[in-house]
């Protein structure tokens, strides 16, 4: 969220502000008066003591590694609502806090990365998807049917869904292996329900991207997208590689699921 990033940058920015100028003068003015304000203020001791912590936060969460919480069924049979999940935020190179402005290029998603990102459309929001089009692709659905460049993929019927908790509504779903290119995956499909409004054919644009979500019939992504289809690749925020948590409600009041805990994103 985009305010919780401007308090961590501007409590990082005003305790090491405050933290330096004790030490390059305050101290000194205070120890050349001898014992008169020889007491250190209580705002340059909560900034001594605040600052690493803050510093230290700010850098895990915008370079290294950004929790995000699963809010919504899209990304079923893969990731479900509750887990607690880790990004990658350098996968895809180094980004400000903030502006999410790239200062140092890495790599670039492949088809099939499990990818947080800020849709066009609301960009106050984290969002998850799979990538499913690279630029200059043309991407195709038509029934239940991913193609990519006119060629349809594959799939293989696993058999018939069993949600729980809040995914027992998925229960009955059809379970396929969508044979991916590079990354099969397994995807849910409701065989005999498919909603017209997400069929068509999009071409991908330069520096943008086709996103998806694995619960194909419950899903609000790229093929609903009405201002653009497409995702820029400066909104992404970074790769989803980890499931660390499973828990619902407070305290996890509405379930907890360890089996969860530490599985990778497929």
């Amino acid at each position: 969220m985009v305010w919780f990033e401007t308090i961590l940058v501007v409590l990082t920015l005003l305790t090491g502000l405050v933290w330096l100028a004790d030490k390059l003068f305050l101290a000194k003015r205070r120890r050349a008066r001898s014992g008169l304000l020889d007491e250190e203020p209580v705002l340059v001791d909560y900034s001594r003591a605040f600052f690493p912590v803050l510093a230290v936060v700010l850098v895990l969460r915008s370079f290294i590694a950004e929790p995000y919480k699963i809010p919504s069924s899209s990304m079923m049979p893969n990731l479900l609502i509750g887990d607690f999940i880790l990004v990658n935020k350098f996968s895809y190179g180094l980004r400000l806090p903030i502006t999410n402005q790239k200062f140092l290029a890495i790599d670039e998603p492949a088809r099939g990365d499990v990818v947080v990102f800020k849709p066009p459309h609301d960009p106050q929001n984290n969002w998850i998807k799979r990538v499913i089009g690279l630029p200059g692709d043309k991407i195709g659905f038509h029934g239940d049917t991913v193609s990519i460049n006119g060629q349809p993929l594959t799939y293989e019927k696993l058999g018939d869904y069993v949600g729980k908790g809040s995914g027992a509504g998925e229960t009955g779903a059809a379970l396929l292996k969508e044979k991916l290119p590079g990354r099969p995956h397994t995807v849910l499909e409701w065989l005999d329900s498919a909603r017209p409004e997400g069929q068509g054919e999009w071409v991908v644009p330069p520096g943008h991207y086709f996103v998806m979500g694995d619960n194909r019939d419950n899903s609000e992504d790229s093929r609903f997208w009405t201002q653009t289809h497409f995702l820029p690749e400066q909104n992404l925020r970074g790769k989803a590689f980890l499931v660390w948590l499973n828990c619902e409600g407070w305290f996890c009041k509405n379930g907890f699921d360890a089996s969860r805990i530490g599985n990778g994103i497929e």
